[in-house]
């Protein structure tokens, strides 16, 4: 799960990392309001779960009152469209209005799970800022890392390093390798995926400040924490999968036209590369568990026929503890309540495959039965053809 960057900053500041002045608004009075108590500069950041807002327009620097008025009245109730959200773009419906930074120098520092490791990293850089990503890309040794062992946790050598490592003066190590144990404790305590501050900000005065923040949430720990799990925008995120969600099925919103509902996610990734091999795209990745109920594969059945981008339909069943039959059963009641307008091909195996197909065979849907995967992509493929 993601949160804004005003929502992240607030999770800083109570693990005592520094971090501008500033409010949120919701409209654009209230921007001129905050910026007023700030003296009248500002800086107006849209806010979405979005990366590439400055390149798009989403940040901007005001210098009264009336400007940051304007400025935030252009922006709120718009929809922003950055490299990152695709031409639909995703609605502004805050604005984080801060203090100008006087910057000398911007530095990097995140924790992330280091999925070949398998334990979190601690990344820093002197080089940070918007093109991070092409420093690690080209020059990976200005990117320090730090794997921590989750056993005795990040060690304070490990953050003093860290905090050499980006050549700060002598007189900043001490409270720069406090602040990367900051952050590691926000990462461990609240069950980050990660946590990322971009720029971290050396300012003139000699203060460090995170300038921008990114804290992502492992969802699978969020019944730990409901005060995260309350800051979550549905509206940032795709109507789908926000719809799956309340159903407990897996679902990722992808780019091509061919829908896959799967039971299992090794599963589901051999039937996207099923797809992929027979010259076409997946349309998403559902999966609706191993366990899962008539109601539930109606549910996502139902998900991929209201996906406009769906041309066609894989379903691939491997029957245990969800039968084969309760599969069936599920597609035939989300057919009775939204009407089946592309090809679907069927490939089921397992505990009552059969039973399975003759519901479907004698249900009089347009559905073809397919006797393994590659059989299962042809059909697939030819259905892109008219065959």
């Amino acid at each position: 799960m993601k949160v804004h960057e005003y929502q992240a900053k607030a999770i800083l500041s109570e693990f005592g990392i520094p971090v501008p002045k500033g409010g949120v608004a919701t409209t654009p009075q209230e921007a001129r309001r905050i910026a007023q108590e700030l003296g009248g500069s500002a800086v107006i950041k849209a806010q979405v779960h979005a990366g590439g807002r400055g390149l798009a327009g989403g940040v901007k620097v005001v210098g009264s009152p009336q400007e940051a008025e304007a400025t935030a009245r252009g922006l709120l109730g718009h929809r922003l469209v950055t490299h990152q959200t695709g031409p639909e773009g995703v609605p502004v419906n805050h604005v984080l209005v801060e203090e100008p930074a006087q910057v000398s120098r911007e530095l990097y520092l995140a924790v992330a799970i280091d999925s070949v490791a398998r334990c979190p990293v601690v990344m820093a850089s002197e080089a940070g800022g918007m093109e991070i990503e092409e420093v690690a890309s080209t020059s990976p040794e200005r990117v320090l890392r730090a794997r921590v062992d989750v056993a005795t946790g990040l060690q304070p050598y490990q953050c003093r390093n860290l905090a050499y490592g980006m050549n700060l003066p002598g007189d900043l190590i001490r409270p720069t390798a406090s602040l990367v144990a900051s952050l590691y404790r926000l990462f461990e305590t609240k069950d980050c995926s990660l946590a990322e501050i971009n720029p971290l900000a050396l300012t003139v005065d000699g203060r460090l400040l995170a300038l921008d923040a990114k804290l992502n949430f492992d969802d699978d720990a969020l019944f730990r924490h409901p005060e995260v799990r309350a800051l979550r925008d549905p509206e940032q995120e795709d109507p789908l999968e926000v719809e799956a969600s309340k159903f407990d099925i897996s679902y990722i919103k992808l780019d091509g036209d061919v829908g896959c509902m799967v039971n299992g996610a090794g599963l589901a990734m051999a039937t996207m590369d099923s797809i992929s091999l027979a010259q076409a795209r997946p349309a998403n990745f559902l999966d609706v568990g191993g366990g899962a109920s008539e109601e539930q594969v109606a549910q996502a059945f139902k998900l991929i026929l209201s996906d406009p981008q769906v041309k066609r339909i894989l379903v691939n069943i491997f029957g245990g503890i969800l039968r084969c039959d309760v599969a069936a059963r599920g597609i035939l009641a989300a057919s009775q309540e939204r009407a089946i307008q592309v090809p679907v091909v069927v490939r089921m195996l397992g505990t009552n495959a059969e039973e399975g197909k003759e519901l479907l065979a004698r249900s009089g849907l347009k559905i073809t039965l397919a006797s393994d995967l590659s059989e299962a992509a042809l059909r697939i493929k030819q259905a892109a053809s008219g065959i």
